[in-house]
């Protein structure tokens, strides 16, 4: 990005004031943000005062807005020098702005350069007339019809150097001319015109009515509308049947509630029966050599000592 400053000292105006009608547009603008927010508006009053100034903003206009909108007069200088679209040196009536980016580059954009410095001279020089300036800009959207210009608020496109030279000729002398395309094409078209939309009753209105389509538009909406009926009325039963379910159930007492057992298959597995088991002293039945079994019968408590008589009773 190239470096912008201010026009030098001896071109710069002694003072810049907004004219009454300006000064009110200005406080229009200042009213549309909230108090303490005026500084949104310095873009649009920076606008202004180019717009007032011939097109250019000179030191005394910066300064100027600054103080109606209590701003540093840096920090509205910060803005000025930033965007492109505020011209910080003096144009001419007729300001140039040739778009030098690749699809106009490919398409002549360098030719009508040449055209320029012929006809107005360097960039940012304005003419001994005042009438033409001109400066090389990034792309300006018009692609489809490059190379092109913006001069002040129109585009010219489709240029060549022969209707260039033309077209800044007829503007140095006054005379009228036609924005947009400078060659035999209406806008952005195909060169040699349009290749669709070519019956003139597809666009012109004379379809309006023909055919059946208002009947196949009511009957599509009828068909729509039964759709929806039956649905609605589908779900308000439905919510009818679970809100009579609902009731039912709460209505239902505990001892109205019958439970079933649960089915065999259900029910959790049984053990399998086993064999019997054997008592506890059959391992102590021993085979006697009669082969009869012999028994264990309780084991006699051991008999109980008496106590000895004392001598002296003897």
């Amino acid at each position: 990005m190239s470096v912008r400053r201010l026009a030098p000292d001896h071109v710069q105006p002694a003072s810049f004031a907004f004219t009454a009608a300006n000064e009110n547009w200005a406080d229009q603008q200042i009213a549309k943000y909230p108090e303490g927010r005026q500084a949104s508006a310095v873009i649009p009053l920076l606008w202004k005062a180019q717009e007032q100034h011939h097109g250019w903003l000179p030191r005394a206009a910066i300064e100027a807005v600054a103080k109606k909108l209590g701003m540093a007069p840096m920090r509205v200088l910060e803005v000025a020098t930033f965007y492109t679209m505020f011209n910080l040196q003096p144009v001419g009536e007729h300001f140039v702005q040739l778009c030098g980016t690749t699809p106009c580059a490919l398409r002549g954009a360098e030719a009508l350069k040449k055209v320029c410095e012929e006809v107005i001279g360097p960039q940012s020089t304005v003419t001994a007339d005042g009438k033409l300036s001109w400066l090389e800009v990034e792309c300006l959207g018009a692609c489809c019809n490059a190379p092109m210009a913006q001069i002040n608020f129109d585009y010219y496109e489709d240029l060549t150097p022969e209707n260039f030279r033309k077209l800044l000729g007829d503007l140095r002398e006054g005379r009228p001319v036609k924005p947009g395309p400078q060659v035999d094409r209406s806008c952005s078209e195909p060169l040699g015109g349009g290749e669709t939309l070519k019956d003139a009753a597809l666009y012109d209105g004379s379809m309006i009515g023909a055919g059946d389509w208002q009947a196949r538009i009511t009957t599509q909406r009828e068909e729509a509308a039964i759709k929806i009926a039956s649905e609605k009325a589908a779900a308000e039963a439905k919510a009818k049947a679970e809100a009579e379910a609902a009731a039912a159930a709460s209505k239902a007492g505990p001892t109205d509630v019958k439970t079933t057992p649960a089915p065999e298959a259900a029910a959790p597995g049984r053990p399998k029966p086993s064999a019997p088991k054997q008592p506890a002293n059959a391992a102590q039945d021993t085979p006697s050599a009669t082969g009869k079994a012999i028994k264990d019968t309780p084991a006699k408590a051991p008999a109980r000592k008496r106590a000895a008589k004392p001598k002296s009773e003897e």
